[in-house]
């Protein structure tokens, strides 16, 4: 399976609380909701396409309980979300929870980096992981993340928990698909594509 991350974030790069007022206050985050009111049916529909596509899902255990509170209970089978969350497998990588309630649940710990290579060696297509911005940072240090999926929303939200840290791994991107909304949301895919090039200085 390809591991591949689908990553909602405001133009400076803030991915917490997108959802809601009081999806994620860690560290007094007060601007909660900020994609809701550009989220419209176009982008609706990419990231409708997305969770069916996907083989499984792997998460880090906050973003597992928030959407095993909310999608977990929706018994819609036909639901977008719902029914691909609900029906097909889930990893969260935690060394904390033992009792995951959501059916169709294992837990990683240990050797996270050896059980996602392990994941990734089984036949299939999507290994999606949503949300889980630690684990998507540790991902993409550890090199196992093969296709990066950003919905850029034209919006600076000003505080919050960002994507990608002050310092990392520097990796070049390629592109491999774009497109926008009415709203001007961003898509963006990318691949990894190696160490990126820096052009030496130049008289003139």
């Amino acid at each position: 399976m390809r591991l591949t991350t689908v990553t909602h974030v405001s133009l400076d790069g803030v991915m917490q609380g997108l959802g809601g007022p009081d999806e994620d206050r860690r560290g007094g985050f007060e601007r909660g909701g900020w994609a809701l009111p550009l989220f419209t049916d176009d982008a609706a529909g990419f990231v409708n396409q997305a969770f069916q596509r996907a083989d499984a899902f792997l998460f880090g255990r906050r973003t597992y309980e928030i959407f095993a509170g909310y999608w977990g209970v929706i018994a819609d089978a036909n639901n977008p979300i719902a029914g691909p969350l609900n029906s097909r497998p889930k990893y969260v990588a935690s060394s904390t929870l033992t009792d995951p309630r959501w059916a169709n649940t294992t837990v990683l710990s240990g050797d996270v980096a050896e059980a996602i290579g392990d994941l990734k060696a089984r036949p299939g297509g999507e290994l999606q992981v949503h949300g889980s911005g630690n684990l998507v940072r540790w991902l993409f240090a550890q090199e196992l993340v093969d296709e990066i999926t950003l919905l850029t929303y034209p919006v600076v939200v000003g505080q919050g928990t960002r994507l990608f840290p002050e310092a990392g791994p520097d990796t070049a991107l390629e592109l491999v698909d774009f497109r926008s909304t009415a709203t001007g949301v961003t898509i963006q895919v990318y691949r990894p594509a190696g160490r990126p090039q820096y052009a030496p200085a130049t008289a003139g």
